[in-house]
Order: C-alpha cells, then sequence, then structure tokens
C-alpha cells in the first residue's frame, strides 16, 4: 500500500460520517469511506488496486458489529470495481470508481424516497399502522404520508435493548402523528387492532427474507397468525448475497448467545445486553411485500434482482 493510502483510516473515516449525519446508512457510508480510500490511493497495477481495495472491504466488515447492510455496500462497490478492471486502465478504473461511487451515495437519498412513492398507496385514512424498532426509511413512508394529508396512528414497539423506538415515537409526534409506544412483549396484545404492519431492514436476502433488528422475526409470526399484511421496507442496495435457513447461519451469529452458563451473582441489565442477539431471520413466508426502489416486490422477486446485479 502507498504511503499516501497508508496513513488512511478506512474505519475512523467511516464512524466520522456515521457520526457526523444521522441520516446516513451503513451501506452508503460503507461506498463513501471507499470512495476516499481509492482518492487517496496510487496503486500502479491493477491487482494492486483491488487488493487494496478487498483488504479495506474486509476491515470494514469486520470493524463493525453489525455488518449486514455494510457488507451489502461494499459487494456493491467490489462488484461496480470488477466490471471496470476488465475493461479499463488503472487511473481510467480509479476515475470511474470515484464518479460512480459519489453518484451512489448522492442518490441514496432519493432511494429512500423512491421507496416512500410505491409504498405510500397502502397506506389509507383511519389505519392503525404497527411499526418495529425505528427505521429512515419507515419513517420517510409515514412522512410522506403525513404530507399527503392521510389520517393514521401507530403503534411503535420498544425495540430493546436501546430503545430506539422512542426514536421513532418523538419523530412520529413531531409529525403530528397519533402515536403510542408498546412493550416488546406487547404486540400480541394490540395486533388486533392493527391494519398493517411496517418495519425496515438491516438486508433482505437472497430468498426474500429479511435480516432486521431482534423482535422482527416474532412480529411477523404473530402477524401472519392474525392475517395482518407485513410489509417490509428496504433500498434496493441492502439486498445481500445470502441464503440463511435459520437464525443461526447470521454472518452476526455467535456460538456464545443465549447459550448457558456457571453464574453465581449476575448483573442482569448488563448481561441481556451482552448475550441475546441483536438480529434476526424472517423467512420469506412470513413477509406480504417488500417496497423497495426498484418497486412493490415479492420476497421471490429480489432473488430476480440480486441475479440481474450480479450476473450482469
Amino acid at each position: 500500500m502507498t504511503a499516501t493510502s497508508s496513513t488512511f483510516d478506512i474505519v475512523e473515516y467511516y464512524t466520522g460520517l456515521i457520526n457526523d449525519d444521522p441520516s446516513i446508512s451503513p451501506p452508503v457510508a460503507a461506498v463513501g469511506s471507499l470512495v476516499r480510500l481509492i482518492e487517496l490511493q496510487h496503486a500502479t497495477t491493477m491487482l494492486e488496486f483491488m487488493m487494496i481495495t478487498r483488504s479495506a472491504c474486509d476491515k470494514l466488515k469486520s470493524a463493525t458489529h453489525q455488518s449486514i447492510s455494510l457488507s451489502a455496500g461494499c459487494d456493491v462497490f467490489l462488484k461496480q470495481m470488477s466490471r471496470l478492471s476488465h475493461t479499463q486502465s488503472v487511473e481510467e478504473c480509479r476515475a470511474a470508481l470515484i464518479r460512480a461511487g459519489t453518484e451512489f451515495v448522492q442518490n441514496a437519498g432519493r432511494c429512500r424516497s423512491s421507496v416512500a412513492e410505491f409504498g405510500s398507496p397502502f397506506v389509507q385514512d383511519e389505519q392503525t399502522i404497527l411499526v418495529h424498532s425505528y427505521s429512515r426509511v419507515v419513517m420517510g413512508l409515514l412522512e410522506r404520508a403525513v404530507k399527503q394529508n392521510k389520517r393514521f396512528q401507530v403503534y411503535v414497539t420498544e425495540s430493546r435493548p436501546d430503545q430506539s423506538g422512542l426514536r421513532a415515537a418523538n419523530e412520529l409526534i413531531a409529525m403530528g402523528v397519533p402515536c403510542e409506544v408498546i412493550l416488546d412483549a406487547a404486540v400480541g396484545y394490540v395486533m388486533e387492532k392493527v391494519d398493517m404492519v411496517l418495519v425496515g431492514a438491516e438486508g433482505v436476502v437472497e430468498s426474500g427474507g429479511l435480516i432486521n433488528k431482534i423482535g422482527t422475526y416474532q412480529l411477523a409470526i404473530i402477524a401472519q397468525a392474525a392475517k395482518k399484511p407485513f410489509y417490509a421496507l428496504a433500498e434496493s442496495f441492502k439486498f445481500v448475497r445470502l441464503y440463511p435457513l435459520s437464525q443461526y447461519d447470521l454472518p452476526t451469529y455467535r456460538s456464545d448467545v443465549l447459550a448457558f452458563k456457571e453464574k453465581s451473582k449476575v448483573d442482569w441489565p448488563n448481561e441481556l445486553v451482552r448475550s441475546n442477539p441483536t438480529l434476526d431471520y424472517t423467512p420469506p413466508g412470513f413477509i406480504t411485500l417488500l417496497f423497495t426502489d426498484l418497486g412493490v416486490l415479492t420476497p421471490s422477486g429480489v432473488s430476480d434482482e440480486l441475479i440481474k446485479f450480479f450476473l450482469d
């Protein structure tokens, strides 16, 4: 690695982007960080150029606890690099990647707006909606519905352990939307009153299944049992090349999670955070539809879109 690029800490730069802009999502911040990396590095061969970029992606993935959506951003960038490397010189490839990556970052907000555009017709007057945790794309859809003068009310799960549902509730109140925060354990209690469930996504896998904040799977199970539509919202850059068959196939799985251990005196609040999973997997059979920037998709449609992108 060259002297210039060796002084660049991509993890520190990525963390700075996330901290400076609360609206930026991990895959967008990852692409922005990779663009900055290749602006600074001066590889003289295509092999060196690709090795530096792949190494940076690996460093980003290993440094983040929840790397699903970040990995999706890295994979998009690497796929674009692979396409360009076959037909262009190192300098041409660098310039083209910088242009493509910068355009990707600039257009990320439009993707979120497109999701809201495709999903907003499903929100109708006098509906009661249940949302889980905090999702930028879900909040964007609800904000669009408010601007369309639709009247609805929202239940928000508290979403332990970080209580991220409280952030969603505060934003909804600021929009003037009637809102109530419920305990995660109260989902079954309120489901009878609900017209639809909306959730975001850390990643959408090849089967059309969903990786998202812990509690999403049980929410989907209860929604299906109550015959309530369960809609997932995600930008297409969160489509990931994974095919989990169970909760234990996720890249974030650790064998010590919820494992029985010898305990004496236990600090249970800290133990709960340390020993519980943060994400779960919802199989495609529980998902009614996905609202994406590519349109409204069935779960099987995700596989078609991934094939188009990665085999193109």
